[in-house]
């Protein structure tokens, strides 16, 4: 009778079909790790770039129906507000649109390099918006159009540069989806979440103080601010969290990107610059009407 020789294996062989087994699923399971701790899921893309696509459409096709208003308001810090906005909506529809570049090693000065024009811009308009709301001033002089922007290009140029220091020069991943063990990258923004944290905190302080005369009259400000109060203090809290290795600190982190990109700049428009424009021209009828009632326009029926 014949001996019938089976094989056996062990499963850390290599040919066993368990071990080949074992091996596939720990490699699919390392892949979805990495996948999901340096690239974002579908998902993820498709709540950044609807938003921008639909915002930069409306901006065009409000542009085109409003161009003779932007340009007939002879105001040059309105005017720069808007070519300010254009170029930013555009660098953030190219940054939510471009995910993938975050994943790719060949890309990863690309990506770099539109983070860092990505959230400059955006930065500038945050800092230079309060200054300009601050000075309470919505004449169109030169003067105060270069004043509030040397001052905020000043201090966007300080964060470009320390930012450039910490991805190009420590190679810290400022901009790359890395995990919470990088404690580097989450003391960063940690620092910079906070000082926006205190300056919007003070501002806030100042209304509700004895000194709040100083502040504009504008509801629409202090509307801005305490928004933006709560969106740095949840990055804040959130970049915190992730520094100390907590993986609710980087979905909340995650979180507090997806709603600023995809809602601020509409936010901006709509609170600040819309705004403007539709009181100025109340007030351009108002005083034609004080002026028609006066008399001023009876020569011409004559």
């Amino acid at each position: 009778m014949g001996t019938i020789l089976v094989p056996v294996y062990s499963s850390s062989d290599a040919l066993s079909p368990i071990g080949s087994f074992s091996s596939q699923l720990s490699g699919d399971v390392r892949g979805l790790t990495a996948a999901s701790s340096g690239c974002h899921v579908m998902w993820y893309s498709a709540l950044l770039v609807a938003p921008s696509v639909l915002f930069a459409i409306y901006l065009a096709i409000s542009a085109i129906k409003n161009i003779k208003k932007y340009f007939l308001g002879r105001s040059f810090i309105m005017i720069s507000y808007y070519v300010l906005l254009w170029i930013t909506t555009l660098l953030n529809l190219a940054w939510c649109s471009l995910q993938e570049w975050e994943c790719s090693p060949g890309k990863k000065f690309l990506w770099n390099l539109l983070s860092l024009f990505t959230s400059s811009g955006m930065l500038f308009l945050e800092i230079s918006l309060v200054a300009f709301l601050l000075k309470a001033n919505y004449s169109g002089g030169m003067e105060a159009l270069l004043h509030n922007f040397i001052v905020s290009g000043t201090l966007v140029g300080v964060d470009v540069l320390l930012k450039v220091i910490y991805v190009f020069g420590f190679g810290i991943p400022l901009f790359i989806g890395v995990g919470s063990s990088h404690w580097s990258k989450w003391g960063v923004w940690t620092i910079h979440k906070l000082l926006l944290t205190a300056a919007y905190g003070f501002i806030l302080f100042v209304h509700f103080s004895k000194w709040r005369d100083k502040l504009p009259p504008r509801p629409s400000f202090y509307n801005y601010i305490a928004v933006m109060f709560v969106v740095s203090t949840l990055a804040f809290f959130a970049s915190g969290l992730a520094a100390f290795g907590v993986r609710f600190g980087i979905w909340l982190y995650n979180f507090t990107v997806i709603s600023y990109h995809s809602m601020y700049l509409p936010f901006l428009y709509v609170t600040f610059l819309a705004d403007f424009f539709q009181e100025d021209f109340i007030l351009e009828n108002a005083y034609y009407s004080e002026m028609r009632d006066a008399g001023f326009f009876d020569s011409e029926w004559d």
